[in-house]
C-alpha cells in the first residue's frame, strides 16, 4: 500500500484566503461575469533573476529562454515540451483541439501527441480536454471534438495556438471573437470536420491534420507565432534536470489523485522512464497511440462558480491562487498568476521563484479551488 503524504493543499492555503505580493486577496467569482482583473506587476518578483540574465536558448543558467530562439540543423526548441524538433513544425503556431472525455467517445484520437493537455471539468461533472498540438500533420483522425468553454479560450491564446471547436455554450460565444478559431457549426466547418460511423452523435465528430491546414488556409489565419510571443514554459536544460530534491515544500508524490469526481484519473510515477503514466474510469487512459504520459502535471487551482442558474462553470483563470508542481516522483506547492489578460500563466514557488519544467508533455489539470481538498498525493510503496 501506498503511503499517502499530502492532500489538500489548497484548502488551507486558500482558507486563509491570503496571496503573495503585497497581500492581494482570494476573491469569490461573480456568478454572472468572468473576471478579468490583472495582477500589479510589483505583486511578484522572481528573485534576483530577469530576463535581461538571460536573453538567447543557449543562454547561461539551468534553463532554456525563447527570447533568441536557434535553429540547429533543422532543428529547434520547442515551445510547447523544450524538446529539439523539426523547425518547420517548432516554429509553427500549434493548434489546440477541444476533446471530449465522455465513455461513448474513448479513446481520444490525437491526444498522445499533444505537447500540452488542459483537463478541465465542464457541467454535470464531466471534464473536457484541450491538446495542444504541434506535430499533427500526419494525423487522420483527433478528437472526438467537442464544444467551446470561456476558459478554454484563454489556455488557447497562452499558447498563441489556432483554437478548434465544434459548437460552444452562450457564454463562452464572446469570447471567441480574442482568439483565432475553426468552429464546426459554422460554414468551415464542412471544410474542417467529419463525422465518423462508428460512434453516435455528438461523439462522431473529428477533424485531421489535412483538414486542419486547409481550414486554417481558408480562414487566413497566419502559421507565424506573433512576434510578441516569447513561449509560456521554462524548461530544464539537458543535464540541468529539475528533481524537487530541495525545493520548499517539496513532498513525494507516486500516485496523484486530481480529485475529479466522475472519471476518477490518477497518475502513476514509473522511475525507469521518469514519466507519469494517467488512467481514469478504473483503467489505463489511452489515446489511439497506447497510455497517455506525460513528464509534467500542474495542479492550478481556480475559483469557480456557475453562471446564474445554469449548470455551466464560470472558472476564474486570471485572479492569481495555488496549485501543485508535480515531476520526477515529487511535488511542491505552487502560486500562479498572470501578467494580463489574455498572456501566459506564470507558476512560482514558494520563494517567488518561477518553476522550471523538465523537458517533455506537461498535463494541467484545472480544479475548483472548493474540491482542492480532493487532491490526493501518495509516496513511494
Amino acid at each position: 500500500m501506498m503511503k499517502k503524504v499530502w492532500f489538500g493543499l489548497a484548502g488551507v492555503m486558500l482558507s486563509g484566503a491570503f496571496l503573495f505580493g503585497c497581500g492581494k486577496r482570494y476573491e469569490s467569482v461573480s456568478v454572472t461575469e468572468q473576471a478579468t482583473e490583472d495582477v500589479n506587476a510589483d505583486d511578484i518578483k522572481i528573485n534576483s533573476s530577469t530576463e535581461a540574465d538571460h536573453t538567447s536558448d543557449e543562454s547561461p543558467g539551468d534553463y532554456y529562454t525563447f527570447s533568441e530562439r536557434q535553429e540547429k540543423d533543422g532543428m529547434i526548441r520547442s515551445y510547447l515540451t523544450g524538446e529539439m524538433v523539426d523547425a518547420a513544425i517548432g516554429n509553427r503556431r500549434p493548434v489546440a483541439v477541444m476533446m471530449s472525455n465522455d465513455k461513448a467517445a474513448l479513446p481520444q484520437y490525437g491526444i498522445n501527441r499533444a505537447g500540452v493537455v488542459y483537463e478541465a471539468p465542464a457541467e454535470g461533472g464531466i471534464n473536457r480536454y484541450m491538446a495542444i498540438l504541434e506535430d499533427y500533420d500526419s494525423l487522420e483522425r483527433i478528437g472526438s471534438v467537442r464544444s467551446c468553454r470561456t476558459y478554454y479560450t484563454y489556455f488557447a491564446r497562452e499558447f498563441d495556438a489556432i483554437y478548434a471547436h465544434y459548437g460552444q455554450s452562450t457564454f463562452a460565444k464572446p469570447y471567441l471573437a480574442n482568439v483565432d478559431n475553426i468552429n464546426g457549426v459554422e460554414a468551415i466547418g464542412n471544410v474542417a470536420f467529419f463525422r465518423s460511423r462508428d460512434r453516435k452523435p455528438p461523439h462522431n465528430a473529428y477533424t485531421s491534420g489535412k483538414r486542419l491546414n486547409k481550414a486554417i488556409h481558408q480562414l487566413g489565419y497566419s502559421q507565424e507565432y506573433d512576434p510578441s510571443y516569447q513561449g509560456h514554459y521554462r524548461f530544464a536544460k539537458t543535464g540541468k534536470e529539475v528533481t524537487l530534491q530541495e525545493a520548499p515544500g517539496v513532498k513525494e508524490a507516486y500516485k496523484v489523485y486530481p480529485g475529479y469526481k466522475l472519471n476518477k484519473p490518477w497518475f502513476e510515477y514509473h522511475e525507469e522512464d521518469g514519466l507519469y503514466y494517467r488512467f481514469q474510469f478504473g483503467a489505463a487512459h489511452k489515446g489511439d497511440e497506447g497510455q497517455i504520459k506525460v513528464k509534467n502535471i500542474i495542479l492550478q487551482y481556480c475559483p469557480a462558480a456557475h453562471y446564474a442558474t445554469t449548470d455551466y462553470l464560470n472558472i476564474n483563470v486570471q485572479s492569481d491562487s495555488y496549485g501543485m508542481f508535480i515531476t520526477e516522483g515529487r511535488a511542491i506547492p505552487i502560486k500562479w498568476s498572470k501578467d494580463n489578460e489574455f498572456g501566459p500563466t506564470h507558476y512560482y514557488d514558494m520563494e517567488n521563484n518561477e518553476i522550471i519544467l523538465n523537458q517533455g508533455k506537461t498535463w494541467v489539470c484545472i480544479i475548483s479551488a472548493q474540491d482542492s481538498p480532493n487532491v490526493e498525493l501518495y509516496g513511494k510503496q
